[in-house]
C-alpha cells in the first residue's frame, strides 16, 4: 500500500491507547509502519526495471521484522537520551522504555507486510528463506476510502483527546471497520475470481481479479487463455464476445533464457512479473510487459524493451 495508508494505520494504533505505553510511542508506530520501505533506496544503484526484482523482498521478510524495529528502538531511545543531556527533552514526554519502543516498532513494522500483501503487486513474505511472491488481490494500492476512514478517525480521536473526551473509542471502532472493509473486499475478489472468471467462458488457465481505483466493488478481470494470450476486461481495445480485450499490438512468444543472457533488467522484470507477456514493437522487436499493469496510454511503465529480440507471433 502507499505510505499514507501505512502511516495512518500506525497513528490509529497509537490513538487506540498504545501511545501511552512509553515516550516516543507514536514515532515508533508511525515510522515502524513505514520502515520496510527502506528498500526504496535501491533506486540509487539499480537501473530501469531492476528495482522491480528487489522491492518488497528482504526488507519485508521475517529477519527484517525483527532487526528493523530493533534499530528504530535504539535510535529513538538514543534520541531521547541525547535531548535529555542537552536539556531539551520535552517536559510532558512520558518516560522512555526501550522494551516498549521495540515492541511498538515491531507492531508497526508487522502491519506493513500485512497491508502490502493486500494488492496485486505482490510481496515476498518469506525472503530470504524463500523468494515466492504472495498476492492478496484485495485492495487497490491507493484506496481513498481507507484513507477517508483512517484519516477521519485519527483526526477525530486527536480532537477528542485535546478536548479531554474519550479518545480511544473512535480508534477502536475505525480499526474494526477497516478490518471489515478489508474482509469484504477480499470476499469480492475471491467470489469474482472463482465464479465469474475461472468458471465462465472462455475458461482461462489463469485468472486474476484485480481491484480498481475508487470503485472498490468492481474488479478488472485478467486472464490467460489456452493459446497463451493475456486478456483483460479493462483494456481499451475492442472487447470480444466474452468481454475481454487483448493488447493493441501483437503478442509474441516469450523469449527463451539464452535470448535474455546478461540482461539484468529483463531477468529482474520476469522474476517480479506475475502475468508476463511479450508484445511486438513497431520495428518487430519485443517489449516485455505485465498484464496487471498494461496501459496503452503509458506504455513505458512496467516494461522492458528488447531491441535485439525478434517477435515470434503466438500461434
Amino acid at each position: 500500500m502507499d505510505n499514507l495508508t501505512h502511516s495512518l494505520v500506525g497513528a490509529l494504533i497509537g490513538q487506540a491507547g498504545l501511545k501511552k505505553k512509553t515516550g516516543l510511542a507514536m514515532p515508533a508506530l508511525v515510522i515502524g509502519a513505514n520502515l520496510p520501505d527502506v528498500d526504496a533506496a535501491c533506486f540509487f544503484w539499480l537501473d530501469g526495471a531492476e528495482h522491480l526484482g528487489f522491492r518488497r523482498g528482504i526488507t519485508h521478510g521475517p529477519i527484517a521484522w525483527v532487526l528493523l524495529p530493533l534499530i528504530l528502538g535504539g535510535l529513538l531511545y538514543g534520541f531521547d537520551r541525547w535531548q535529555e543531556r542537552r536539556g531539551k527533552r520535552p517536559a510532558g514526554r512520558l518516560p522512555v522504555s526501550f522494551r516498549w519502543l521495540y515492541l511498538l516498532g515491531l507492531l508497526g513494522c508487522l502491519t506493513h507486510p500485512a497491508l502490502d500483501w493486500l494488492n496485486v503487486y505482490g510481496i515476498r513474505l518469506l525472503e530470504p528463506f524463500s523468494s515466492r511472491w504472495f498476492y492478496g488481490d484485495t485492495l487497490f494500492i491507493i484506496d481513498v476510502w481507507l484513507w477517508a476512514l483512517l484519516g477521519f478517525a485519527t483526526w477525530f480521536s486527536l480532537r477528542r483527546e485535546k478536548r479531554g473526551g474519550e479518545w480511544k473509542r473512535p480508534a477502536h471502532v475505525a480499526l474494526v471497520a477497516a478490518l471489515v472493509y478489508v474482509g469484504m473486499n477480499g470476499a469480492i475478489s475471491w467470489l469474482d475470481r472463482e465464479t465469474q472468471i475461472l468458471l465462465a467462458e472462455p475458461y482461462p488457465e489463469i485468472g486474476i481479479a484485480a481491484p480498481v481505483p475508487l470503485a472498490f466493488w468492481e474488479r478488472e478481470r485478467i486472464i490467460r487463455t489456452s493459446d497463451g494470450r493475456w486478456r483483460s476486461s479493462d483494456w481499451s481495445a475492442p472487447a470480444d464476445e466474452y468481454g475481454y480485450s487483448t493488447s493493441q499490438s501483437m503478442q509474441c512468444v516469450l523469449p527463451e533464457a539464452e535470448q535474455l543472457s546478461g540482461n539484468r533488467e529483463a531477468a529482474a522484470f520476469l522474476f517480479w512479473s506475475r502475468a508476463p507477456f511479450a508484445e511486438s514493437a513497431p520495428n518487430g522487436s519485443v517489449i516485455l510487459r505485465d498484464a496487471r499493469f498494461y496501459d496503452p496510454r503509458a506504455r513505458d511503465r512496467f516494461s522492458v524493451a528488447l531491441p535485439d529480440v525478434r517477435c515470434r507471433p503466438l500461434g
